[in-house]
């Protein structure tokens, strides 16, 4: 089904996340015989996917490591009939008054294409950026201040931009904008050429896969519009009425900032956080002081039809098999949801 040039799918059941949660409710969901769709915005940057060895999950051998359990999770769903889209969701409506749809209530957007769904999980997780925003940050948001590369990197053609961050998605994201961007400047607080493997937050080594990966590196090095400000921090973020004009950073050991002008500042950060990912949610579900999804037994949020599983609910538990859990009883709670019952059906055989 098209709208224009832009696509819209629809489905029974959205899905925003691809981690452990998000495959899990998508297994089970779509073993039920619902449409399933997963919008995954990157899958190797989630707390799972950076996790070197999986030593505490039932069954599984303990040389695995994270992004290979998280891929197996991912086949096995779309093996029972799971979409798989890799997209950035940058807006969600989530009633029939929004929509305008009394049968696919909820409506999830992204840069390429629409998903219309009768129901929605946001699993997205909690690894956002837990750090205060840098002076002007908050100011120029959507002034040239982008999280999301995917989303804001064409309205960059032949200018100047910046990403900051030592991470993949960070990388990631800076590969995507030299595309566009005549010069993309990479600004690192941390040697990335000699701390590959290494937490940019507490400088102590972990494993490879965990910060950075040193082919991605080379990768984006090797780019001829990637100026690298390798060990320099980020001290603000320039602008007048027009927008971002700039971002002042300053060399580590040094006490003299300097200016780059760039009319776009993609801001990572380093390392990640532990803050649940909801900026795309916009306060259309009910959130607690810590910024986490607030959800009932059934993992069902304050909207029907809307349920929040896995790290993003801001539990104290944050383990692997505890958002398999949530996604397990999202998934059984929103086919009882779509199909008016009102008990679980506990399983669902298939020959």
């Amino acid at each position: 089904m098209m709208m224009g040039d832009m696509e819209v799918i629809e489905c029974d059941v959205a899905i925003v996340g691809g981690g452990p949660a998000g495959c899990t409710c998508a297994l089970y969901t779509s073993r039920a015989d619902l449409k399933t769709v997963i919008i995954d915005k990157n899958p190797s940057v989630g707390a799972l996917a950076i996790t070197s060895h999986i030593a505490n999950y039932p069954g599984v051998d303990r040389s695995m490591s994270g992004q290979e359990l998280l891929d197996q999770m991912r086949v096995q769903a779309t093996q029972y009939g799971t979409r798989y889209e890799r997209a950035q969701v940058f807006m969600i409506d989530v009633d029939e008054a929004s929509t305008g749809d009394n049968v696919y209530t909820k409506t999830i957007y992204t840069p390429d294409y629409t998903i219309k769904a009768r129901s929605l999980v946001l699993a997205t997780g909690a690894m956002g950026r837990a750090a205060p925003p840098f002076p002007g940050e908050a100011e120029y948001l959507g002034q040239g201040v982008s999280y999301c590369a995917t989303c804001d990197g064409a309205f960059y053609r032949e200018s100047e931009v910046c990403v900051f961050g030592a991470t993949a998605e960070a990388m990631e994201e800076a590969m995507f904008l030299t595309k566009f961007a005549s010069t993309v400047h990479w600004i690192t607080s941390v040697d990335v050429q000699s701390t590959a493997g290494t937490d940019t937050l507490t400088n102590k080594k972990v494993e490879q896969n965990k910060v950075m990966d040193e082919e991605m590196i080379n990768e984006l090095m090797a780019c001829d519009n990637v100026k690298h400000w390798n060990k320099y921090r980020m001290v603000s973020v320039e602008g007048d009425m027009s927008g971002v004009t700039g971002v002042s950073v300053q060399a580590v050991g040094s006490s003299d900032p300097q200016v780059i002008p760039v009319e776009g500042a993609f801001i990572y950060g380093a390392g990640g956080g532990s803050k649940p990912i909801t900026d795309f949610v916009q306060h259309k579900v009910e959130l607690d002081d810590s910024g986490g999804v607030i959800v009932n037994e059934d993992m069902e949020t304050s909207v029907k039809g809307v349920f929040a599983i896995g790290d993003i609910r801001n539990t104290a538990y944050k383990q692997v098999v505890v958002a398999a859990s949530d996604g397990c009883i999202a998934a059984m709670s929103i086919e009882k949801f779509l199909s008016g019952r009102k008990t679980v059906k506990v399983d669902w055989i298939h020959k």
